[in-house]
């Protein structure tokens, strides 16, 4: 029975699954050749180099039409001038690619050279496959055919390959039709290979390759018999239309994202990188490659941690000089294993690991996790053997965890995986954690232990090369064993990436990290680490929910609540307690942290006994203005405290109640037994009351789940674009106004003012005059009152406006103007401009952060916001809810919302001004900076007085276009 296309872990996808002929079986680049005569025997199926002479030696040749229908010379010869070069294709367009079961395929451009694979491709292929593909039986592909195939000019006829190994597995294509804006577009997929959605892959790179050389609709033929082929494009999200004549279907679509194929394509980003995930984390079998016999070597303690973690699975240690260890038969290689591996867990060192990947390789192993040292954090020759140990591993369909990882555990009853180096497995929980470094990871799963902390699953990436935290947060997100993730994270990999999956992860799943690396990014995390400063960071986090902590110590104290109790309503907070300094105490923190006392602290008093306390305790949980509940306590000498204690949890578990209590009681730190609620097998479980050795970290690890909760609370929003957009007018233009150098190039004021035109955005009227009589001229065209302003900014941005002249309403007055800003500035060309009507003056800019993206910042206009950094960030794309809570989050905000009596401004048009601004910057990223300062908002609505655009060439690739995983780039020398 085929897997069900809505689970995320199901491989494949539905076009795939239903198309043995692969995802589309579309006919797509050529007619089948004629049919061969019966009677004649086949002939050979040429090789490479007998199909190109063929096909070269033929000076009558032409380039056959989509469907083999037409000869026409090739489009890109007449647009550059001649034939463009076949290996010359965009190096952007190559990428390793995760297929929904988890494994890897890398994808290219096709090129001359891979004529032989594409041989070896035809001649696995079933004959219902070549029949659904070709529309006919094409036992061989003829030279001429095959040179076509394999010879493509990267623009009007484009193809991909994807290869695992050395081996072509499947071929998507585009040929452009008539020169026009719409290709044709086919795929095939080996046999072999089908139902891992390797054509909704290829679609989407196509699709992006397509929409790069001008393309804006694909059209594909299929035969009326393999009818799941219509629902391989309807599946991706875009709009099909349908024709039907003798018996084959002609289907079209526009290959523009939108919103419903982006989300099709994140859907199945997030099931392949899960499955990928889930794969390491439940194997059936580990090999153990090093396994020792000496207790000191680290070979010794992984394959001793995973017997005695009582493994379900089989254990396979390989050490090619010992029969057997710890009384577990051995084997020389990988390869010696009788039986399928799913993890190999290398323990060798850094120089043998190539051969053990080698061997790994043909053993069809899925996932590699190196705990060996060596490589990157040892200098550049470790990066190096590193990065090209990854890219062997991605090409041939396996992953990596590591190098110098502490491993991976999974504490699940029907796995007990623990792959690590830490002594035991942890308690079994409901917590996700992932940490970069290796050594810290085992202080922190003793540290969990020791304070009650149930994990489910734990990785340690080590350098990172490969798996990434943004892998483990793809998978939590659907792992219903996990409600908690925590985050050690040193660097960021991809932070655009991590900003989208943790926003969308913590909308169900609190998400809380500890960033460190503030200062350095140790050597082995450099090269595959994104420099983002530290304003950046916050902004990231806060944008995307993340409870952002300082230390361990922090992210513990803020789990055991999340953990363990419910989140709160709101932020109205009550305290009881047998001690007012104590109360008092939590008052003041919680009064710091931004949290309301729901009334004073309650103080039952010192000879207060358990009943008392408990029914204080009752009371404050019962009272409407109470969202969260501090129990504050110091032990008595006459009554034991866990009398106390026990009053304490009966009293919180006796209603249904759904009200967070943490407390301070007995000094205690973690779960006491006296306040746990325990599972079958001992492990606390939600119900548990947290207790923190002061009431400072009680309130403070309160107040970090206030705020997440109420992010939480807050409405999602929807990515919007507001009407009266030109995207493609804009695209243009940039092209035009870009240098062809590469720089980056400040625009003249006209071409800002048509560039923001196509977005809506438009600037008050203006003119730049080199004499007092066109300034009197110019005022007059565009109508009094008006203003004057020097063309220098330095002058313009004085307190004083000693470079602007304000509310000109006269011939005489413009005049007197002119001259004073010709002697202030030194400069014939002075602006002359429309005033705008008074309103509050803000301003709205575009940054591209090096490696978070472009942000939308907004802020108050002059010099006090800018020297306090009062602004707010968002990353682009914007929903309307972002729009909204940008403009209102600067604390100087309150001036457009009428303070002290003015009228309020038009927040509405100046969310709409940010949503404009928010498109510009997404559909053209090769803006780097723009700036509209002043705006000026008022109740009539807002008006733009000067805007400053820098374009250039973007620093950093968006998260957006075709899935592919991280780029394997070793750092320039």
């Amino acid at each position: 029975m085929p897997a069900d296309p809505t689970d995320p872990a199901a491989p494949g996808d539905p076009a795939d699954r239903a198309d043995p002929a692969g995802p589309t079986g579309a006919s797509g680049a050529i007619e089948p050749p004629e049919p061969t005569e019966p009677t004649k025997p086949p002939e050979p199926i040429p090789s490479a180099e007998e199909s190109s002479a063929s096909a070269a030696s033929d000076p009558h040749r032409f380039e056959a039409g989509p469907r083999g229908d037409s000869a026409t010379p090739s489009t890109s010869s007449r647009q550059s001038g001649g034939p463009r070069d076949p290996y010359d294709y965009p190096r952007g367009w190559e990428a390793d690619v995760l297929l929904s079961d988890g494994g890897t395929v890398h994808l290219r451009p096709v090129v001359p050279g891979d004529a032989d694979g594409l041989v070896a491709l035809h001649g696995r292929l079933s004959e219902r496959s070549r029949y659904f593909r070709y529309f006919g039986a094409y036992p061989r592909i003829p030279p001429r055919d095959l040179e076509r195939f394999s010879t493509v000019d990267h623009h009007d006829r484009v193809a991909f390959v994807a290869l695992l190994g050395d081996d072509v597995v499947a071929v998507g294509r585009y040929e452009r039709l008539e020169h026009g804006r719409s290709a044709e577009v086919a795929f095939l997929v080996d046999d072999r290979h089908q139902g891992r959605g390797l054509g909704s892959i290829l679609l989407e790179h196509l699709a992006a390759a397509a929409a790069e050389s001008g393309l804006r609709r694909f059209v594909a033929e299929v035969l009326s018999e393999n009818a799941a082929m219509v629902r391989v494009f309807r599946d991706a999200g875009y709009q099909v239309s349908r024709a039907f004549e003798e018996g084959v279907l002609h289907l079209e679509f526009d290959i523009e994202s939108t919103e419903e194929s982006l989300a099709v394509a994140r859907a199945r980003e997030q099931a392949a990188e899960a499955r990928s995930v889930h794969n390491l984390l439940h194997p059936a079998s580990v090999a153990v490659i090093g396994a020792s016999a000496d207790p000191a070597k680290v070979g010794h303690v992984a394959f001793a941690n995973l017997l005695a973690a009582d493994f379900a699975g089989t254990v396979y240690p390989v050490n090619p000089e010992h029969r057997s260890v710890r009384g577990v038969r051995a084997y020389p290689s990988v390869l010696d294993i009788p039986d399928r591996v799913d993890l190999a867990l290398v323990a060798v060192p850094a120089e043998a690991v190539e051969s053990v990947l080698d061997a790994c390789l043909d053993k069809g192993v899925k996932t590699l996790l190196i705990v060996s040292g060596g490589f990157a954090e040892s200098g550049p020759l470790g990066l190096h053997a590193e990065l090209r140990l990854v890219g062997e591993a991605r090409a041939h369909g396996m992953r990596v965890v590591g190098p110098n990882a502490l491993g991976v555990l999974n504490t699940a009853a029907d796995v007990r995986l623990n792959a690590t180096l830490a002594p035991r497995l942890p308690r079994r929980g409901r917590t996700g954690f992932f940490c970069q470094s290796g050594a810290l990871g085992t202080a922190i799963l003793a540290d969990a232990e020791a304070r009650g902390l149930g994990v489910s699953t734990f990785v340690s990436a080590g350098n990172r090369a490969d798996v990434s935290g943004n892998d483990l947060l793809q998978y939590w997100e659907t792992d219903p064993e996990t409600d908690l993730v925590l985050l050690y994270l040193e660097s960021f990999g991809n932070p655009r990436k991590f900003a989208r999956l943790a926003r969308r992860l913590a909308r169900s799943k609190p998400v809380v990290a500890v960033k460190s690396g503030r200062h350095a990014v140790r050597p082995q995390l450099a090269a595959t680490s994104a420099e983002v400063d530290e304003a950046s960071v916050q902004a990231l986090f806060e944008h995307a929910g993340v409870v952002r902590v300082e230390s361990l110590a922090q992210l513990f104290d803020t789990a055991l609540v999340i953990a363990h109790q419910p989140l709160p309503a709101g932020s109205r907070i009550g305290i009881v307690g047998n001690s007012s300094a104590i109360g008092l105490l939590a008052a003041d923190t919680a009064r710091a942290e931004g949290l309301r006392l729901a009334f004073d602290p309650v103080d039952v008093g010192p000879q207060a006994g358990p009943d008392e306390f408990a029914a204080a305790v009752r009371e404050a949980l019962d009272s409407p203005e109470t969202d969260a509940l501090i129990a504050v306590f110091a032990p008595p000498v006459a009554i034991p405290g866990t009398a106390y204690a026990r009053a304490l949890k009966q009293a919180v578990l006796e209603p249904e109640q759904l009200k967070p209590v943490v407390s301070t009681f007995l000094a205690a730190e973690g779960i006491p037994d006296e306040l746990a609620v325990l599972s079958e097998d001992g492990v606390p479980v939600r119900g548990s009351i947290p207790s923190y050795p002061s009431p400072e970290r009680a309130v403070t690890a309160l107040a970090r789940v206030v705020r997440y909760a109420a992010w939480r609370q807050r409405p999602h929003g929807t990515l919007v674009r507001p009407g009266g957009l030109h995207a493609e007018q804009a695209q243009e233009l940039v092209r035009e106004l870009l240098p062809a150098d590469g720089s980056a190039t400040l625009l003249s004021d006209d071409d800002v003012v048509r560039l923001l035109g196509c977005y809506g955005v438009d600037v008050v009227g203006f003119r730049v005059v080199s004499s007092v009589d066109d300034a009197v001229a110019a005022a007059a065209e565009l109508g009094y009152p008006v203003t004057l302003k020097a063309l220098d900014e330095r002058l313009r941005g004085r307190p004083d406006l000693a470079g602007v002249r304000l509310d000109l309403t006269s011939e005489d007055s413009v005049r007197v103007a002119y001259r004073a800003l010709r002697e202030v500035s030194g400069d014939d060309d002075v602006y002359v401009q429309r005033m705008a009507p008074k309103g509050v003056s803000c301003v709205i800019g575009l940054q591209d952060d090096p490696s978070f993206g472009t942000l939308v910042s907004f802020g108050l206009s002059g010099l006090v916001s800018t020297l306090l950094g009062d602004r707010a960030y968002r990353a682009v794309p914007l929903t309307d809810m972002d729009a909204a809570t940008l403009v209102r989050e600067p604390r100087t905000s309150p001036l457009l919302t009428g303070y002290r009596g003015d009228e309020p401004a038009d927040l509405a048009a100046l969310q709409d001004m940010v949503l404009r601004v928010a498109a510009l910057a997404e559909d053209n990223p090769e803006v780097r900076s723009l700036a509209l300062d002043p705006i000026l908002a008022s109740p009539d609505g807002v008006f733009v007085a000067n805007a400053r655009m820098v374009l250039g060439p973007p620093p950093t690739r968006p998260d957006t276009g075709p899935r592919r995983l991280r780029p394997i780039t070793p750092p320039e020398e």
